[in-house]
């Protein structure tokens, strides 16, 4: 940092000075204000102890670039990729095509809703389940590290109960596994105040609300999916999707399971709050909220859980609208592919980057401001420049290729994850949710 025109300092208090520059040429000392600034080989500063060896070129993105070399030392390892790429600043990956799956549903993979690449509606629901399956973890864990208080008294030096059995401490501690037992539980807290530890709340309410946060992401999802009518939530025959307008068809259960998840992440404050805010053993002003907060939780928790499994059973797929999006995306994406058919037929990359670059835009305002078909193909088609693989464009815009192993990691996430999860609860199971509306 040097100090510029606009830049004054103080040069009796400024302690440090640092030349952030890439390549350090020999370093002059600053004079500020006639003062010649000390340099210095090393300086500790808030603990942390810095030197004049930074190396921006060594030190920036180490961590990115590491999982990249990973990446392409597997690779190797595998036979796919040339022993070059091993090299830190030409590590890229290789090209893979799917495996050929016949009768496949697609659905696009939308970060911020714009169109990226293809993915199928297994995969997606897989994603929600995964959501899912951590929030079933994360129940179960709260309610395993559950305690009992126990006979602890009134303020938890059981001091009453010692009294009662004549300083006899094993009697006492035999009492308390007693009644910890009959009420249910293996273990009872060792500690307690008055009551206990109010971060017990915390942890089982904060499961309840990362369940609501899943919720609200699924809902959401298809609340978005519907408005593209490639799914839909489940719609009675008498049932009104909108009392002003009569065509319409609301999301009405995703939207309603959305409102609910709200407020059981809301709800998660209380408990953080109460937990803060008491005085030594306990304040008094715990046990309202806390009759409140709690039941509230988990009564908004079942209705949620209920509606959305409601959805779940009566979800629509609609492929024709699916495979009409599709084609309308589906050349945007292929270029990619056509750049790498170019690339092994002895063309240049950049040069059959700019070329189709050119052409997606226009091909890009004709569907934007003429409002017609994406014709990107068909200028493809027309350009001589793309004449080596002109008999591979059908292979390259099979949409099979574009899903990756999404199928086969939908088979692999149910076998391994959901199925042995769900297995406690089989007996639950067969229980149909129907909703008055």
């Amino acid at each position: 940092m040097v100090p510029g025109k606009h830049l004054r300092i103080n040069a009796s208090k400024t302690e440090l000075v640092i030349d952030f520059s890439k390549k350090s040429p020999h370093i002059t000392p600053v004079n500020i204000q006639g003062l010649d600034t000390e340099i210095v080989e090393e300086y500790k500063y808030l603990g942390v102890h810095l030197n004049n060896k930074l190396d921006c070129d060594k030190k920036k993105f180490t961590t990115w670039r590491k999982l990249w070399i990973y990446l392409a030392k597997a690779e190797k390892r595998m036979e796919q990729i040339p022993d070059k790429v091993t090299d830190v600043r030409g590590v890229r990956m290789p090209h893979s095509c799917g495996s050929k799956i016949a009768r496949i549903i697609f659905v696009f993979v939308k970060p911020v809703l714009r169109p990226a690449q293809l993915t199928t509606v297994g995969k997606r629901a897989c994603l929600w389940l995964q959501d899912l399956v951590m929030d079933v973890r994360n129940l179960e864990r709260a309610r395993d590290d559950l305690h009992f208080r126990g006979v602890k008294g009134t303020t938890g030096t059981q001091a009453s109960f010692l009294q009662l059995f004549q300083g006899e401490h094993d009697k006492v501690e035999e009492l308390d596994k007693m009644v910890t037992e009959m009420a249910g539980f293996k273990k009872a807290y060792l500690v307690t105040g008055q009551t206990y530890n109010c971060k017990v709340d915390i942890d089982c309410l904060s499961a309840l609300a990362g369940l609501g946060a899943s919720v609200h992401k699924i809902c959401t999802d298809i609340h978005l999916l519907a408005s593209l009518k490639e799914i839909e939530e489940p719609f009675e025959k008498e049932q009104i999707g909108s009392s002003a307008m009569p065509y319409k068809r609301n999301p009405m259960r995703a939207e309603r399971c959305c409102s609910l998840a709200r407020h059981l992440i809301a709800l998660m404050a209380d408990p953080l709050q109460t937990a803060s805010v008491q005085w030594l053993e306990r304040t008094l002003d715990d046990s309202a909220n806390r009759r409140i907060s709690l039941p509230e939780s988990f009564l908004t928790a079942d209705i949620i859980l209920s509606t959305l499994q409601n959805i779940t059973e009566g979800l629509v797929v609609y492929p024709k609208v699916i495979e009409r999006h599709i084609r309308h995306e589906l050349p945007f994406m292929a270029t990619e592919n056509i750049i790498m058919a170019i690339v092994k037929a002895g063309g240049n990359r950049q040069e059959c980057h700019e070329k189709i670059r050119v052409l997606s835009q226009e091909a890009a305002a004709v569907v934007k401001q003429e409002g017609g078909d994406n014709d990107l193909l068909a200028r493809i088609q027309r350009d001589p420049y793309f004449a080596p693989i002109l008999g591979q464009l059908d292979a390259l815009l099979d949409p099979k290729t574009f899903i990756g192993r999404a199928p086969q990691q939908v088979k692999t996430f149910l076998a391994e994850e959901v199925r042995p999860l769900l297995e406690p609860y089989k007996a639950n199971m067969d229980v149909k949710v129907e909703l008055v509306l």
